[in-house]
């Protein structure tokens, strides 16, 4: 699926063509190319939870580099304990809609189209304003540590098992967020179902200890999620996308596999596959690895066994030949990157111009995973390079 491209210098270079084939997300909205960027925890949002005007520069350089698609970072759905993290953006109010406008119109104006994440970070939530306890499906301590890019320390706090009422205000956090989502112009909301977020706790075993509807088989962990699903195709239009991520590993568990390893995936997206959803975004450290052991098929391959809808997939595909092959071998119908995006803007342009990638530089999000440091360390980077070059030419004058 390559084709040749001869560009100015003489040279030539495969470019994975597949990569650049248009396909619709859904009926009536087509992308341009199969490249879509990840959604990533940048805490760059005002204290009050605003989308900013370096958030439009940011999302808007995404589109202008050529990614068909862009779906932000979490953004907290409710003004109780959904939010996770210190200056994360929310779509919890109407002030908060409406600062999401100038990104979605940015990037609207490169080309490209834009999906809100919804998240709500449950137990796992180290910094929200609006609470001074957390929430989860049990009472049972996280593992792991906070993470510290996103301002947190030391271990996560008990967290207090939901009530009944509890879940249905979520439940509602999602719906309300997604109807704000599509009054800002997003073309779409993804809700996030992976990573160790609330969505997910409910559906891990070792997290969810609850006797009710909610716990204990497979098909009660999964209802949590179906509520929500159902809850945002009802609150938005027919046309407005609807999507679903999914992933075994979390931000505090990263190697964890689902018991009932290729049962469990046809179960669980076999559920997911009967919803009002509009595309399944799942996530692996390495997209293209067999989901259980050494032998099998990808967790993106076993998500597209079940479901009819795009499966996006996500996990180290910066490297176009890796990114290439899941198209190839039909395991996905779109890639996303994070790396990748993070480290060019134009990753998508770069492909096509047959120029090379550089390799991810972890200083972009350390000590803070946030924009303003992201702009310090490159600024700080090309100081560098620029001193390099005047020494080398002294050296060569001398």
């Amino acid at each position: 699926m390559s084709a040749l491209i001869n560009h100015p210098a003489g040279d030539t270079q495969a470019v994975p063509a597949g990569l650049f084939a248009p396909l619709p997300l859904k009926k009536g909205l087509s992308l341009s190319n199969r490249l879509v960027v990840a959604p990533m925890t940048r805490v760059s949002a005002t204290a009050e939870g605003h989308a900013t005007e370096q958030m439009a520069d940011y999302y808007g350089a995404f589109a202008a580099g050529g990614f068909g698609l862009v779906i932000t970072e979490g953004i907290y759905t409710d003004k109780a304990h959904a939010q996770g993290y210190l200056f994360q953006p929310g779509l919890a109010d109407e002030a908060q809609r409406d600062a999401w406008r100038g990104v979605v119109d940015r990037v609207h104006a490169h080309g490209g189209r834009i999906v809100a994440q919804l998240m709500h970070a449950g137990a796992l939530s180290q910094g929200n304003p609006y609470r001074n306890t957390t929430q989860g499906p049990s009472a049972v301590l996280p593992k792991g540590q906070q993470m510290a890019f996103y301002r947190g320390e030391g271990a996560y706090r008990m967290p207090e098992a939901m009530s009944d009422e509890d879940i249905l205000q979520a439940v509602e956090g999602f719906a309300h967020a997604a109807r704000r989502a599509q009054e800002a112009g997003f073309d779409g909301v993804e809700i996030h179902g992976a990573n160790g977020y609330l969505l997910d706790q409910f559906l891990t075993t070792h997290t969810n200890l609850r006797k009710d509807r909610y716990g204990g088989s497979l098909e009660n962990r999964l209802r949590l999620t179906v509520d929500v699903i159902e809850a945002v195709r009802r609150a938005t239009t027919e046309g407005f996308v609807v999507g679903v991520r999914s992933s075994q590993g979390k931000v505090n568990d990263f190697t964890h596999k689902w018991e009932g390893a290729e049962a469990d995936a046809a179960q669980i997206y076999g559920t997911l596959g009967a919803l009002p959803i509009d595309y399944l975004h799942v996530t692996e450290f390495e997209a293209w690895r067999p989901a259980f052991g050494e032998r099998g098929r990808s967790l993106a391959a076993l998500a597209r066994r079940h479901v009819s809808v795009p499966v996006l997939a996500n996990g180290s595909l910066h490297d176009p030949a890796q990114a290439e092959g899941m198209l190839a071998r039909e395991e996905a119908d779109f890639v996303s990157l994070g790396r990748g995006a993070l480290t060019h803007a134009d990753w998508p342009a770069r492909l096509r111009a047959g120029k090379g990638h550089e390799a991810f530089d972890r200083g972009l999000l350390a000590p803070i995973a946030d924009l303003a440091n992201a702009v310090r360390h490159r600024e700080a980077r090309h100081r560098l390079a620029e001193g390099d070059a005047v020494a080398r030419s002294a050296l060569r004058t001398t």
